[in-house]
């Protein structure tokens, strides 16, 4: 990262923080020796329990979860997560009457200094922001019905943006949040300072403007430098770059540029995921229904460089790279379970693509079980010896966490030979009416406050 574009970092993650954030959260601090720091967390979003889960890697247990819902805000029944002492199905429950928590929680990225977080409600059109450090949603009130069986906060109405908000991105200077709104064509930009106030009652508006762009826009990435956007789509196999021109206050002022043409990668117009790679040269695609994933330059005219195959039925959610002293590799999450899994259990698998290979070369060199159902997220540390992937199903009845949803970790110091750590079960988020259970987990991210991550 060259000096200006450090500065400008610098400068405007104080500007958004200063006076919105507490001020604990306005202190750096560099990482401790070795692959985990004290300050490192997973956050996972559980789209059917509307909650996130938040692990700590020493452990590998679940440490809190943040609770995404308004249940049991009000002693009223209809009010509560459990009525009449039954449990109501995950439709019910979103349905209650007066019901104002978050719908299908999904997406979920960190800000380029990991202090704040993004997450996304797909069915309550809504984005809230996160404390990464104090693991508390921004914009929580005192509970005026707070009680022995009542809960002491009030949760934020979070910022209402359109239909199916997806993914969440902040740009490398952290001045923005880009969400795509995958139920339109359009993107909605936010301001996160203005976002923080709003958040905390201020008279203000977080959304600077919508950008159109491709039906369907399923997500947002820049590039290295800032200077692009990269918007693929789960509609159109069509993918929008867009010239960001920041300002001198650090808010974009974005143009198109061009949009490819896809549909030799993604015949089915079905991308879900992307991300560009640590030193900047790539951006890679996940083609869910081509069952494949690709890249092209980030750089020139966006030429294509390899597109994989990864098999009938692999499904592909998200891809993470790992580069360290062993080698540089791509991973694919795959959402097909398969059977013969370790200790006899169904279980999805992790593609692994020789990154180092030339140009075209690219290819799926092995793969390995995740020891969990439908992989979805996953997420490295920062010095790329550990992985963690988060899955959408539960594990099945005899299996050592049957009816949980679990994540898993990995030893990655030797990228090509991943060597498993631990099933993390999810467990449940205890309500004053009873627990209520974390399931279909989405999105997972790995976060270390106060340094500068993957999206600085």
């Amino acid at each position: 990262m060259n000096n200006e574009r450090r500065d400008l970092l610098k400068a405007a993650l104080a500007g958004a923080a200063s006076s919105a954030l507490p001020a604990a959260m306005a202190q750096g601090g560099t990482a401790a020796s070795g692959g985990i720091d004290p300050r490192d967390r997973v956050f996972i979003t559980n789209e059917d329990s509307n909650t996130l889960v938040v692990i700590d890697p020493r452990s590998n247990t679940v440490e809190t979860t943040i609770n995404l819902t308004s249940f049991d805000e009000d002693p009223r029944p209809p009010f509560r997560y459990v009525s009449a002492g039954v449990a109501a199905p995950h439709a019910a429950m979103i349905h209650k009457p007066l019901y104002h928590g978050c719908i299908d929680a999904h997406g979920a990225v960190p800000s380029p200094d990991g202090r704040l977080l993004a997450t996304s409600g797909r069915g309550s059109s809504n984005i809230y922001l996160i404390d990464a450090v104090e693991k508390r949603v921004i914009g929580n009130t005192p509970n005026p019905a707070a009680g022995p069986t009542t809960s002491a906060e009030r949760l934020s109405s979070g910022l209402l943006l359109g239909r199916e908000p997806h993914e969440p991105t902040f740009t490398r200077n952290g001045r923005e949040l880009w969400v795509t709104l995958r139920g339109e064509n359009r993107i909605a930009i936010i301001d996160v300072a203005r976002a923080v106030r709003q958040l905390q009652g201020a008279d203000t508006s977080a959304v600077r403007h919508y950008l159109p762009t491709l039906d369907g826009p399923s997500q947002v990435w820049f590039n290295r430098e800032g200077t692009l956007a990269f918007v693929a789509s789960q509609k159109v196999a069509r993918l929008d770059i867009f010239q960001v021109q920041p300002g001198a206050d650090g808010h974009s002022r974005p143009e198109r540029l061009t949009t490819l043409d896809v549909s030799a990668q993604d015949r089915p117009g079905f991308t879900p995921f992307m991300k560009t790679t640590p030193d900047g040269a790539e951006v890679w695609f996940s083609h869910k229904l081509a069952d494949a994933v690709s890249c092209r330059s980030t750089r020139g005219s966006f030429d294509l460089m390899d597109s994989v195959p990864l098999g009938a039925g692999a499904r592909p959610n998200h891809v993470e790279f790992v580069a360290n002293a062993r080698g540089s590799v791509v991973y694919a999450s795959m959402a097909r379970i398969d059977d013969a899994g370790p200790g006899g259990v169904a279980s999805s698998q992790i593609a692994i693509i020789d990154r180092s290979a030339g140009r075209g070369q690219r290819k799926i060199v092995g793969s390995f079980f995740t020891r969990g159902r439908e992989a979805h997220g996953l997420w490295a540390n920062p010095e790329n010896t550990l992985l963690y992937v988060a899955h959408e199903q539960d594990e099945l009845p005899g299996s050592p966490h049957a009816g949980q949803t679990v994540c898993s970790a990995f030893d990655v110091g030797d990228p090509f030979k991943p060597v498993f750590i631990a099933q993390i079960p999810l467990g449940h988020l205890a309500l004053p009416s009873g627990p209520l259970r974390n399931k279909k987990s989405i999105n997972l991210v790995y976060v270390r406050p106060g340094t500068l991550g993957q999206t600085a």
